[in-house]
């Protein structure tokens, strides 16, 4: 019995996580098409919804390693689609703000990018996506990480 658990969560791991490739890979070829790569992406969809980052949270927000941040958003810079800001109350912060080239570029990409997840997802109803959320977020938040 406790072999048939075990096999069974084996099987669902590698299932989610093939099923999580697949989709992200099919996602990713929009923004590719575009010149981003999906980590540059990332970041400017961060801060074209939620506004202005400190460079030290963005990591954290969209899943990234620190020193990762720097060099993906000396590139963004580069391209013209965000400015580093520095904070007039603790010289210590510096914040990153999309441009109006990087805001032009995310209306352009976002459209055609939520789009294509919709279309992924249409496999599923309304209630089996309802279902699958709460059981992924339940497994995320059993982890302590979500």
């Amino acid at each position: 019995m406790k072999d048939e658990q075990i096999n069974q969560s084996l099987k669902l791991f590698i299932v989610l996580s093939r099923a999580y490739r697949a989709l992200n890979e099919e996602v990713n070829k929009v923004i590719q098409q575009r010149g981003l790569n999906p980590t540059e992406f990332a970041v400017l969809e961060l801060l074209y919804h939620k506004g202005d980052q400190p460079l030290q949270q963005i990591g954290g927000k969209i899943l990234l390693a620190s020193g990762s941040i720097t060099y993906v958003v000396d590139k963004l810079e580069q391209k013209g689609y965000l400015r580093r800001n520095g904070c007039p109350k603790d010289r210590r912060v510096t914040y990153a703000q999309i441009t109006d080239e990087g805001k032009a570029l995310i209306e352009e990409i976002f459209p055609e990018h939520s789009q294509r997840i919709n279309e992924l997802m249409d496999v599923l109803s309304p209630e089996e996506k309802q279902t699958a959320i709460d059981l992924l977020k339940k497994v995320g938040l059993s982890v302590g990480k979500y």
